[in-house]
């Protein structure tokens, strides 16, 4: 039975208006982060600081979206005592959220921070009958009709079809942004959905091509509109229809950079109305503040105000291979 809502905390001074940007994250999870100052395989650990909050990866670009002034709405599937809690902790953070009810309790995942190296232990969630699905896309349908943009993020959860995020991207008349991996990847690419952002090690596994221009044309003749693919501290690619470009980071970042892809999501679904090289020196930019903040889905002003002035965008060849 589906259990949406569209709750909202009291808008941030100075938030634009306007419709929001839809986030839908099907295998959401309660994220435990733990600070210690060395892992140790093997040892006994006490954590400086254990931080407890609503994620997923949709959640975070809800997050990172309103951090920086834009409408965002959180949908997704949600149950147990888990999914309570995350229910809870998005509304604490700000957001609305419209999430559905599911039978079987959301997941959870650890996260353990040493030395600016994230280790994490991902649940792989619960199984989604597939009445809860129908009902979840049914809801859809009427939030993605009042969005001005879509982005599906994340792994799909036991019980759903590889194509999961294809049947959804085919329901969508609004721009679409595709972070996922592995075959739903694949099946959603060819659904067209407006941006795929997969990282470089994921677009090496969907194209079997190590080089990341050519495996991003590779995905782009499967169907995405757009190929932006993230390389780490490298920055990131991007091939599209009109172009294509290299953006590099320009210096060396430490802290936690679980939620930098996350981050570099959100700047691009915020930044539909940027020419493709704006957008992805801003995609670039906001990734970056997320390195220094010790949780996914935060970003750091003070580097973004830093960086995104030193940030170049170079033009690459299109039909060359590197």
């Amino acid at each position: 039975m589906s259990g949406a809502n569209d709750r909202t905390q009291d808008r941030r001074p100075g938030a634009r208006e306007g419709a929001p940007i839809l986030t839908v994250t099907l295998n959401a999870a309660l994220d435990v982060t733990y600070q210690v100052p060395a892992l140790r395989l093997g040892h006994t650990h006490r954590p400086t600081a254990v931080d407890v909050r609503a994620g997923g990866k949709g959640v975070n670009v809800s997050r990172v979206l309103h951090a920086l002034g834009h409408e965002t709405m959180v949908t997704g599937l949600v149950g147990g005592d888990t999914g309570t809690a995350i229910r809870a902790d998005v509304l604490l953070a700000g957001l609305r959220e419209a999430l559905f009810d599911m039978a079987s309790p959301s997941r959870r995942t650890v996260t353990i921070v040493s030395d600016g190296t994230a280790t994490a232990v991902n649940e792989p969630g619960p199984r989604v009958s597939i009445s809860d699905w129908a009902d979840f896309v049914g809801g859809y349908h009427a939030l993605a009709a009042r969005a001005s943009a879509v982005v599906l993020s994340g792994s799909l959860p036991p019980g759903l079809p590889d194509d999961a995020y294809a049947q959804l991207i085919r329901a969508t008349s609004t721009p679409v942004i595709l972070d996922t991996s592995g075959p739903p990847l694949l099946a959603g690419i060819a659904a067209r959905p407006s941006v795929v952002t997969p990282n470089v090690h994921e677009l090496t596994a969907a194209t079997g091509l190590d080089d990341p221009a050519a495996a991003a044309r590779a995905l782009l003749d499967r169907g995405a509109h757009a190929v932006v693919a993230t390389l780490g501290p490298d920055g990131l690619v991007a091939v599209t229809h009109e172009g294509s470009w290299r953006v590099r980071v320009p210096e060396e970042l430490h802290g936690n950079p679980t939620g930098a892809g996350d981050a570099c999501v959100a700047a691009l679904a915020a930044g539909q109305a940027l020419e493709w090289p704006h957008r992805l020196a801003e995609a670039v930019a906001v990734s970056a503040a997320a390195v220094p903040c010790p949780l996914a889905g935060d970003i750091d002003p003070d580097t973004y105000a830093r960086l995104r002035p030193a940030i170049t965008v170079e033009a690459l060849d299109a039909h060359a291979d590197r």
